[in-house]
């Protein structure tokens, strides 16, 4: 694999894109990581742990680990709301027919503030480690997993509706179908969360098919 050598703050960044899923990866670490490590700030710090989302440096399929915090994440967020909209509805105060919408409003939001502050945090982490896209961030993962989710039934997620929205998306990011690898190329923290959004909207659509046509089989199923 050929390697590119980028200039971050007057010192090299390789420009080899590791692989988030590989099997203990082997660890080089240069002399200019560990000075980087002696001068880090305390956003330096905070980028890292928003960057690999607390399992970034998990030795096997770090980027597995940040679909499943993604999973988990979602399932709080739709388990809290649920709870409070349907004690409002229950009581009068809302119907139940608008549950779903301050729902849905929610996990988009959450999203889109999880993928904005990936690209910053992605960008710096790539700054400090001196790696294009290094496999310790998974904050895309995360954000790209949460994507994949919104195919379920909002009413009730089925544990095999989260399995196939979870399976979509390890699979899709690891493909990388068109344009997905291509967006990769895009600068910094822009392209490591970019290309794990669109393999999560593939997902999405995929998921919707699965459980549609399921739903057509078996109306009463949920």
């Amino acid at each position: 694999m050929r390697e590119k050598q980028l200039t971050t703050d007057n010192e090299p960044l390789t420009a080899v894109k590791e692989s988030s899923d590989e099997l203990n990866p082997a660890v080089a670490v240069s002399a200019n990581e560990i000075a980087s490590r002696k001068r880090r700030t305390a956003g330096d710090y905070l980028a890292l742990a928003i960057a690999t989302c607390g399992v970034g440096y998990f030795p096997i399929a770090p980027g597995t680990a940040g679909s499943l915090v993604g999973v988990g994440l979602y399932l709080t967020i739709w388990t809290w709301l649920y709870q409070i909209l349907e004690a409002r509805a229950e009581r009068g105060r809302l119907s139940l027919l608008y549950i779903f919408t301050p729902q849905l409003a929610l996990m988009l939001l959450v999203i889109f503030l999880i993928t904005m502050a990936g690209i910053w945090a992605a960008s710096r982490a790539e700054k400090i480690i001196r790696k294009k896209d290094p496999s310790i961030v998974v904050i895309d993962e995360v954000a790209g997993q949460m994507i994949a989710l919104l195919s379920g039934p909002f009413w009730l997620p089925t544990w095999w509706s989260i399995l196939s929205a979870f399976i979509l998306f390890r699979l899709f990011d690891i493909w990388k179908p068109y344009p997905i690898r291509r967006l990769e190329a895009l600068e910094s923290g822009l392209g490591i969360m970019a290309d794990d959004i669109v393999a999560g909207a593939y997902a999405l659509i995929v998921n919707s098919l699965i459980i549609s046509g399921y739903l057509l089989i078996y109306p009463r199923s949920f």
